[in-house]
């Protein structure tokens, strides 16, 4: 099936694969080629991608995605967020720093608006930080 990962920067991928795992806001989803027709909500996590049936788990690749919008088809898979990263391309101590920074910022917030903009920034930095340990557990196997 082909799947494209766009963010507002541009395409990220837009290759075959055959099976990915997406985080939605009912939960993570399998979706392989065949799938049924679907429109769901990604939520903040990681997309894993296996490209090829022979592929063991230690071939997946991981992107860190924010919310946005999956539709799938029995062909094709499209994800649209606003911000993806490749793990290999995720610094661990950079945003173990930013996880840090975020959580201060959560602590202190003195309004709603303030404390629901920190906790976006905590998820974002968490799921980065997981992306990044996953990738780096790949590279081991």
């Amino acid at each position: 099936m082909h799947l494209t990962l766009t963010t507002l920067l541009g395409i990220k991928i837009d290759q075959v694969v055959y099976e990915l795992i997406i985080p939605t806001a009912a939960g993570e989803i399998a979706v392989f080629p065949g799938h049924e027709p679907l429109v769901a909500l990604a939520v903040a996590g990681a997309i894993a991608v296996r490209y090829k049936k022979t592929d063991d788990d230690s071939h997946l690749e991981y992107f860190a995605i924010s919310g946005g919008i999956v539709e799938i088809s029995q062909k094709a898979v499209r994800v649209l967020v606003d911000e993806s990263d490749h793990g290999a391309d995720i610094i661990e101590a950079e945003s173990k720093a930013a996880l840090e920074r975020a959580i201060v910022l959560r602590n202190n917030a003195g309004t709603q608006l303030e404390l629901e903009k920190a906790h976006q920034l905590v998820d974002r930095h968490s799921v980065r930080l997981k992306v990044a340990e996953l990738h780096r557990r790949r590279r081991h196997l």
